[in-house]
């Protein structure tokens, strides 16, 4: 079972799509972790260390448990308008799509990095 399937099972993320059903979630995040402008999972995670969030990205990377990052962090890192037009675009309150976004990201990327790293393709 790859990520996007776990992720597209996750009744909270279910239900924060509301009408649009679990199978756009899997668009939503290629989006976020493949995609055209942020670049992928591992581009994230540089922003993300790159931003001062190294302890968290390692704890993701390494054995044991995630820390915690908030909707408000990733969102600046992610940058505010790629968050809003992918709430908009997929019909999500914003506040929710970040919320899912900070739940969800250290799970991928715990998920990416068996080895403790990312493979180059992630």
């Amino acid at each position: 079972m790859g990520i996007l399937d776990s992720l597209e099972n996750n009744p909270a993320l279910r239900g924060a799509l509301g009408q649009l059903g679990a199978a756009v979630l899997p668009a939503v995040l290629n989006e976020v972790l493949g995609s055209n402008n942020q670049g992928g999972l591992s581009a994230i995670v540089a922003k993300l260390q790159q931003s001062g969030f190294g302890d968290q990205v390692k704890s993701w990377l390494g054995n044991g448990q995630n820390l915690p990052i908030s909707a408000d962090q990733l969102r600046a890192v992610l940058g505010n308008d790629t968050v809003r037009q992918l709430a908009a675009r997929y019909n999500i309150p914003i506040d929710q799509l970040g919320q899912i976004l900070a739940e969800e990201l250290p799970k991928a990327v715990d998920q990416a990095s068996p080895e403790g790293h990312l493979p180059h393709t992630a």
